[in-house]
């Protein structure tokens, strides 16, 4: 079982099976998590364009939105989902992608993160996401 209140980003994306499976790397950088999913074939959902399943790229955001949460409340349970909302901006490339997230607000019980993915420049996001989460 993880200790989500000291545990490493790094090593929290490693014992997760599907952020694996994705490639996914945190490392914290200016006080916040930045993700990292190196491009991989396996992530790409219309091979004609080439362009990554929108799956995965609401997968990165969501887990940049959770990792962020665990890393500035160092809560000792697994923030839950209660909404999602994924704005697909753009297609996401056959290359590097980055995710950031923030904590809008938080109150007792719940949290509202936003998150935002991009490849090449962050002033060009690929996705935006806007969840609520579920800390006590």
């Amino acid at each position: 079982m993880i200790d989500y209140r000291t545990a490493d980003p790094k090593k929290l994306m490693e014992a997760i099976p599907y952020c694996r499976h994705l490639g996914i790397v945190a490392a914290v950088e200016g006080g916040s998590l930045l993700l990292t999913m190196p491009f991989a074939q396996h992530l790409i959902g219309n091979p004609v364009l080439p362009a990554l399943h929108g799956g995965v790229i609401g997968s990165l955001l969501e887990t940049a939105a959770i990792a962020q949460v665990i890393f500035e409340t160092r809560g000792a349970r697994l923030p839950k989902p209660v909404d999602i909302t994924v704005d697909y901006l753009r297609s996401g490339r056959a290359v590097d992608s980055y995710a950031r997230a923030r904590i809008a607000r938080q109150g007792k019980r719940v949290v509202n993160v936003h998150a935002e993915m991009w490849q090449e420049d962050e002033a060009k996001p690929v996705a935006n996401l806007r969840g609520h989460f579920l800390i006590s």
